[in-house]
């Protein structure tokens, strides 16, 4: 303070002088063990001389098998000779040597080695066996399928085929489906000629049903060639040559009576072409033409006879 009574000074703190918190924070970092951390000496005196020539090789290996990837050549060579993985376990002693199959009753052991996606190529410690029980029950015809590895070369495949109950015909392609209206096959030849046509949109689900009205025929039943599932909603009959034509509801209770009128007045053996039941009250048919045309003739007569 000069003789004025002001204050005459630097207003920055002083410089390099510490206190004694700065001199224990100076001593502490001094032995800190994190000061050991920072190298003593540059990296490339540390590396040894041959990892730079690893690294290259290993660099040009990645390129190398990604253009082999790229290109589409792994893809041909697992096709032809397998999965790396398998081609190891294959030369461990590990190939798919046998494959025991059992249920087959229509299916050939080839086609059920196909749709399991088994060959030479596969081993026992990398075959999936949920993945190919899935692959066999793509199959229609097969309704049930287990898979089991034996080491070290074997695989059992248990399978339960679907029986064939009928034949359906839809948009003129017949297939031969199963007691549930699964498609199994197609029909390809006469071998199941002999089992209950339906036809139709939706036929193939109310198999069943069909099958049910057909039993509940009785004798009439043997004359049914085929039934059609008309609009999604009710049946109608293909006997030998006369379409009977069923009610939406109750269907079996028509069909009785059906069975009732053939019993009693022979109905489908005269000159009809239709039976219409769709009417709980009455029962409609239609004639032949020829029948039509007598028919209409005899009328003709019996109204002259009346007006002469």
């Amino acid at each position: 303070m000069d003789g004025g009574g002001r204050f005459s000074g630097p207003l920055s703190p002083a410089g390099p002088a510490q206190g004694p918190v700065s001199r224990l924070a100076a001593r502490l970092l001094r032995r800190s063990p994190f000061r050991s951390l920072r190298p003593k000496t540059p990296i490339e005196h540390r590396l040894p001389r041959f990892v730079g020539a690893v690294g290259l090789s290993a660099a040009c290996a990645g390129l190398a098998l990604a253009g082999f990837v790229a290109s589409g050549r792994y893809d041909a060579f697992v096709v032809e000779q397998g999965r790396p993985l398998d081609i190891a376990a294959r030369l461990a002693g590990f190939g798919v040597e046998r494959v025991t199959i059992s249920g087959i009753s229509r299916m050939y052991e080839r086609e059920v080695l196909a749709a399991a996606g088994i060959d030479w190529r596969s081993s026992l410690p990398f075959l999936d066996v949920a993945e190919v029980r899935e692959k066999l029950l793509r199959v229609p015809l097969i309704a049930q399928a287990s898979v089991r590895k034996i080491y070290p070369n074997e695989v059992v495949i248990n399978q339960v085929e679907r029986e064939p109950a009928a034949l359906w015909q839809k948009n003129g392609e017949v297939s031969v489906i199963a007691a549930d209206g699964t498609v199994i096959d197609t029909m390809r030849d006469d071998r199941y000629a002999s089992l209950p046509l339906v036809v139709g949109e939706g036929a193939n689900d109310k198999l069943s049903e069909y099958l049910g009205l057909i039993a509940a025929a009785g004798s009439l039943g043997e004359r049914v060639r085929a039934g059609t599932y008309v609009s999604g909603r009710r049946w109608t009959l293909k006997l030998d040559g006369v379409d009977v034509r069923l009610p939406e509801a109750d269907p079996a209770a028509a069909l009785a009576r059906l069975v009732a009128l053939q019993r009693s007045e022979r109905l489908l053996d005269k000159d009809i072409i239709a039976v219409d039941l769709r009417m709980p009250d009455r029962v409609v048919v239609r004639l032949t033409e020829e029948a039509a045309a007598a028919r209409a003739e005899a009328q003709k007569k019996t109204k002259k006879g009346t007006a002469s």
